[in-house]
């Protein structure tokens, strides 16, 4: 398979699983979201996020964090549209930073290679 084939395919399956995850997620915090609030104590490993749950940064010895796209969302008033929109987004801004990054790393490497000086 080719290259191009290969990243193509790989796109439209992270696509596909992202914009049915939507539809599937869950609505309650989970991953980095969920442990940061263990940490800070407003949630216990068990049972339910309380409801006035958030991260804070008006207390000493907690953290803030702003993001570009909340909780996978356009807002509210966007609905699931809103969130499939989101994961594309992601999608591609991954993709970019991939390729960016497998790019200057191929640079390196060939700048580096004996016998390749000053060229």
């Amino acid at each position: 398979m080719e290259t191009k084939s290969f990243v193509i395919i790989g796109i439209g399956i992270a696509l596909l699983i992202g914009i049915l995850a939507v539809f599937f997620a869950s609505g309650d915090p989970d991953g980095l979201e969920s442990t940061a609030l263990v940490i800070q104590g407003d949630k216990t490993l068990t049972g339910d996020t309380p409801p006035t749950a958030a991260v804070k940064d008006d207390i000493p010895g907690r953290f803030s964090y702003t993001s570009p796209l909340p909780d996978y969302t356009l807002g509210d008033a966007w609905g699931k549209p809103g969130e499939a929109i989101a994961i594309v987004a992601g999608v591609f801004l991954a993709f970019i930073a991939v390729f960016g990054a497998s790019k200057l790393v191929t640079k390196l490497q060939k700048k580096n290679q004996p016998g390749r000086e000053g060229t």
